[in-house]
């Protein structure tokens, strides 16, 4: 199969605004006949964003995208390669060769849609405001004068930028790790992030405990596959569709969120 080079201006103004430079560029995406030449599956997931990434006590990645891409990989029959990113860098990594497929709580954003394909949907997300019980927060003016904080290069951190009044403090984290770590110490107490991490950080810490108070958006996930890389993309669709079929997709959601895949999502699989 013959290799491809990503839009090049497209790719700049996407590493431009991830902090890299355009000498990352001479990379280009494995290809489909690559990968099972090669037997790997090199997928780019965030270890810092639980339940979709994670370590547990043993130190070994867990979490739905860990799952998930495990599932893929059995699916395409070749290894499982985890890359180890972080939210900001999940699109680099896959721009600049790190990874063969992103599948890392990724929301499909026209933003996004510029610089990378998406597979058909696998996983919904919603970006939401969440705080402590007590505080009087109903609608996002009410976020004036307070801090927010926020894992860096999200949908959560797009949508509370994009949403929030004038006088909101917006502080970014390179993690939701960091970012939770930020609540359970008091710097904060306002999380614009996803339901699922609101969950995790309750059963962690039930003294911090946080009320979800706006939900700001509901947004599909797919992989993120660099552009042109047709085989790929229409092979991942098709082992995701066969995945939602058969429930598996939507086992592993209910494993780790507590809910069912939305109905929108099982649909693709029909």
């Amino acid at each position: 199969m013959k290799k491809f080079r990503p839009n090049v201006m497209l790719v700049a103004l996407a590493m431009a605004g991830a902090g890299l430079t355009a000498g990352a560029l001479q990379a280009h995406a494995n290809t489909l006949d690559e990968i099972m030449k090669q037997k790997v599956l090199r997928v780019a997931i965030d270890l810092n964003a639980p339940p979709y990434g994670m370590k547990d006590d043993a130190l070994k990645p867990v979490g739905s995208d860990v799952e998930t891409a495990q599932l893929i990989a059995d699916g395409l029959g070749v290894k499982l390669e985890l890359v180890p990113t972080t939210q900001a860098n999940r699109i680099p990594f896959l721009l600049t060769n790190k990874a063969d497929v992103v599948i890392s709580s990724l929301s499909m954003t026209d933003q996004r849609k510029k610089v990378v394909d998406f597979t058909i949907p696998y996983a919904a997300i919603q970006s939401v405001i969440a705080a402590p019980k007590d505080m009087a927060i109903k609608q996002m003016s009410d976020l004036a004068g307070k801090t927010v904080v926020t894992a860096r290069g999200t949908t959560n951190d797009n949508n509370v930028t994009r949403l929030a009044p004038p006088g909101t403090n917006v502080v970014r984290f390179e993690n939701d790790a960091t970012a939770i770590t930020a609540i359970t110490s008091g710097q904060a107490s306002i999380f614009s992030t996803a339901p699922s991490i609101i969950a995790a950080l309750n059963k962690k810490d039930p003294s911090k405990a946080l009320d979800i108070k706006i939900v700001m958006a509901t947004a599909l996930m797919g992989f993120g596959v660099a552009k042109e890389n047709t085989a790929l993309k229409h092979k991942l669709d098709t082992l995701i569709r066969k995945d939602l079929k058969s429930g598996e997709f939507n086992r592993i959601f209910k494993k780790y969120h507590g809910a069912d895949l939305p109905e929108e999502v099982v649909a693709e699989g029909n």
